[in-house]
């Protein structure tokens, strides 16, 4: 069964730019993990500062080898090195909080929670 991870980040709306940026720039880098089957950054459009990052995963232990992973370290090292880039230059708006940190959202996210969901029932489009 199917494991759904949302990070659900918080942020600004002068960052939202930033944040996507940020996560264009990290294209390809989770696709090739094992387990790995969907990724989605979904912008808020009611007005909220959430932003919802999702992937689904086919196990949690996939999800977790991934997130123990050279990849990972790697990626979220780059991106926490463009924060501290940005920050320098002036754009930065403070640190992110909780498990955003870390996780390359630097002064994007102003906070950041997962959620943890199992595939109880999905649906797709008949061919």
């Amino acid at each position: 069964m199917s494991v759904v991870k949302i990070n659900v980040l918080t942020v600004p709306a002068e960052m939202r730019e930033e944040l996507e940026r940020r996560f264009s720039g990290r294209a390809g880098m989770v696709e090739s993990a094992d387990g790995f089957e969907w990724f989605e950054l979904l912008r808020p459009v009611d007005g909220t500062e959430r932003y919802l990052v999702y992937t689904r995963w086919r196990s949690e232990e996939d999800f977790q080898k991934w997130q123990q992973s050279q990849e990972f370290a790697r990626g979220h090292a780059r991106a926490a090195a463009d924060a501290q880039r940005a920050q320098g230059q002036g754009q930065g708006h403070g640190q992110g909080h909780g498990q955003g940190q870390g996780h390359g959202h630097g002064p994007a996210a102003s906070g950041s929670e997962v959620w943890t969901f199992e595939v109880a029932e999905s649906a797709a489009p008949k061919a």
